[in-house]
C-alpha cells in the first residue's frame, strides 16, 4: 500500500471537476476527457492508498465525500439526460462544496504525515 501524494490527488480532483463543469456547460459529457463522464483518476489512487490509511477517520470521510461528489456529479448527469437541465444547475452549488470538503480533507491527510 501507498500513501496519496496529496499534491497529485488534489490536482486529478480538480481537473475532472473542471471538466465536468466544462462539458456540462456545453453538453458533451459523451467527450468529456479522462475514461468518460463518470470515470475519475483520483478514485484510483484512494483505492492504491486504502490500507495506508484504513484506520484513519479522516481518510473513511474524504472516501464518503468523494462518493458525495460523484453521485451528485452523476444526479448532474442523469437530469440533465432526462431534459431537467433546470434542476441539474440546482444542483451544482452542492457539487462545488462536496468538491472544497475533498480538497480540505485531503489538506487533513497531509497534515497527518
Amino acid at each position: 500500500m501507498k500513501r496519496i501524494d496529496i499534491d497529485s490527488a488534489i490536482r486529478l480532483h480538480t481537473q475532472w471537476r473542471r471538466q465536468f463543469l466544462n462539458a456540462f456547460a456545453g453538453g458533451a459529457y459523451a467527450d468529456m476527457p479522462l475514461s468518460e463522464h463518470r470515470g475519475c483518476t483520483l478514485a484510483k489512487l484512494l483505492k492504491e492508498a486504502e490500507g495506508t490509511y484504513v484506520e484513519s477517520p479522516d481518510y473513511q470521510e474524504l472516501l464518503a465525500i468523494h462518493d458525495r461528489f460523484h453521485a451528485l456529479a452523476n444526479d448532474i448527469v442523469d437530469l440533465s439526460n432526462n431534459g431537467l437541465g433546470d434542476s441539474a444547475d440546482l444542483l451544482l452549488p452542492e457539487l462545488n462544496e462536496a468538491s472544497h470538503q475533498l480538497v480540505g480533507h485531503l489538506d487533513k491527510l497531509r497534515e497527518q504525515r
